[in-house]
């Protein structure tokens, strides 16, 4: 079956005009009447019928219509496939929350392009739901080859290196009772509404435990599962929040506090498949990820004076 007369006739189906397919495909309309009555003949099908000066697709036209604009579909992936592949480029697949999207990711991105000088690497970003869950679900799945997030202990086949870490803050609208505080405890936030984070956040279980220690529990009235979402909810006024402090916080009308006990960090993680085999170009990304947040974590708890 001739390759080029499939690809006028999924033409011809979306104009519905000989003129109109000739001229976009640069040939003849004798030309393309011949490859259509050709293929026709082929698969003992009528594929159009004329109406007025146009013409239709037919049942069984519709049908085979559906089927070679598939296969064409597929046909064009495999051949981009096989284009890349000959190029030599290697495309890494990643994963990350949208709060480390911001900076940090394509920060650590383009310091690796520059050090290496590596040109066969490309990379593809996405942040998924956004939500740890979701995005180690797709780092299992193979939709990523690396991913970075929240870690989550109940994926055990999954390994986790600290790259990147945020105090807890509390934030509160500004003119909130506590908004003039320069540091407060979490027990102090005990007795005002707050915005939480679900349980399907990667924060939740933190959070939880520092609640623990501190001898009670929130008062939540609204629940969500991103920090920009609770920042804007505070700003506007629905209650108070603890949330890891972002540089977002600071442009937002919001008043952010410093907690001084309990003492607790967010830690972001890279996180890959254990016994996984990787692309030597995924290894060499992995291992200046590893390089890259040992140094800088090492410089933060040399700045504050080691972990709290």
């Amino acid at each position: 079956m001739n390759l080029d007369h499939l690809r006028y006739f999924i033409e011809l189906s979306q104009s519905e005009n000989y003129t109109q397919t000739a001229k976009l495909l640069h040939i003849t309309q004798p030309s393309l009447t011949k490859a259509m009555h050709s293929l026709e003949s082929e698969i003992n099908v009528t594929l159009f019928e004329k109406r007025g000066r146009n013409v239709v697709l037919t049942t069984a036209g519709k049908i085979f219509a559906k089927g070679v604009g598939n296969a064409l579909l597929q046909l064009d992936r495999s051949v981009s496939e096989i284009e890349e592949l000959n190029s030599k480029k290697t495309t890494i697949q990643i994963g990350a929350l949208r709060i480390l999207s911001i900076d940090w990711l394509p920060s650590i991105v383009q310091k690796f392009q520059q050090e290496t000088n590596d040109t066969s690497v490309k990379f593809q970003f996405s942040s998924d739901t956004g939500l740890s869950p979701d995005i180690l679900n797709s780092l299992r799945d193979g939709k990523y080859d690396v991913a970075f997030c929240s870690r989550m202990d109940e994926y055990g086949d999954i390994d986790y290196f600290p790259i990147e870490e945020q105090n807890m803050v509390c934030i509160t609208p500004l003119h909130h009772e506590l908004a003039n505080k320069s540091s407060l405890t979490l027990r102090e936030t005990l007795p005002y509404p707050q915005v939480v984070f679900s349980k399907r956040s990667g924060l939740y279980s933190v959070i939880e435990k520092m609640f623990e220690d501190s001898g009670g529990h929130p008062i939540g009235v609204y629940s969500v599962e991103e920090d920009q979402a609770m920042a804007g909810l505070v700003a506007h006024d629905f209650g108070i929040a603890i949330t890891p402090d972002m540089e977002l916080l600071h442009s937002m009308p919001l008043r952010v506090i410093p907690i001084s006990y309990p003492k607790w960090k967010r830690v972001f993680y890279m996180a890959t498949l254990k016994k996984h085999f990787e692309q030597p170009e995924v290894e060499k990304f992995i291992k200046f990820v590893r390089q890259e947040g040992k140094k800088s974590l090492t410089n933060k708890s040399t700045q504050t004076g080691g972990n709290f």
